[in-house]
C-alpha cells in the first residue's frame, strides 16, 4: 500500500507539471548518455549533440500533443539550424516504427527521429512516460530545462537564442 501511495504521488506532481506545460530541472546536469538509432539506420550518440543547442523531444504519433506540436517543432529547427541549433525527436517505445517512418515522411520533418524500440532511452531520460517530454540541452551537453507537455514556444525560441548567443 505504501508503494501505491508513493506511485499515486509521483503522478500528482507529472499530472501538476504537465498542467503547467513545463518542469524546470534544478540546476545543470549532464544529459544521459544514450545511443539514438536514427531512422536512416544511423546511430548517434549523446556526446554527438555538444556543440550545439538541441532540443530532444519524446513524442508518439498517437498522442494528440505532440502531432499540435511537430508543426512548431518543425518552423523552431527551420529558424535556428543555421544557427547551430539541432532537433532530436524520440518516438517512445510503444510507437509502430511503421508508424513513425510513415508520420516522418509525410509532413517531412527536417530533423533527427530516433526510434527507442527497447525504452532504454526514456529510462535513461528520467524514465519519461508522458508525451510530449522535452528537454533543451546547451551546447555542453546540459540540460537547460526539461518541459512536459507543449512548450510556449515564444519562451521556448527566447531561451534558445540566449544559449545560441553564450
Amino acid at each position: 500500500m505504501p508503494q501505491r501511495r508513493a506511485l499515486l504521488g509521483a503522478g500528482a506532481v507529472l499530472g501538476a507539471g504537465a498542467l503547467l506545460g513545463l518542469s524546470g530541472c534544478s540546476g545543470r546536469e549532464d544529459a544521459p548518455d544514450s545511443n539514438f538509432v536514427l531512422l536512416d539506420g544511423s546511430a548517434m550518440r549523446t556526446a554527438d549533440l555538444r556543440g550545439k543547442v538541441t532540443l530532444v523531444n519524446f513524442w508518439a504519433t498517437t498522442c494528440v500533443t505532440c502531432v499540435k506540436e511537430m508543426p512548431s517543432l518543425v518552423a523552431t529547427h527551420h529558424k535556428y539550424a543555421p544557427k547551430g541549433y539541432e532537433t532530436v525527436a524520440v518516438a517512445m517505445s510503444y510507437d509502430p516504427p511503421a508508424w513513425v517512418v510513415n508520420f516522418a515522411q509525410s509532413r517531412q520533418l527536417p530533423f533527427k527521429v530516433a526510434l527507442d524500440n527497447t525504452g532504454d532511452i526514456a529510462k535513461a531520460w528520467g524514465d519519461v512516460k508522458l508525451t510530449p517530454t522535452t528537454y533543451l540541452l546547451d551546447k555542453q551537453g546540459q540540460i537547460v530545462k526539461r518541459y512536459v507537455g507543449e512548450p510556449e514556444m515564444q519562451a521556448l525560441h527566447t531561451l534558445i537564442e540566449k544559449l545560441l548567443a553564450a
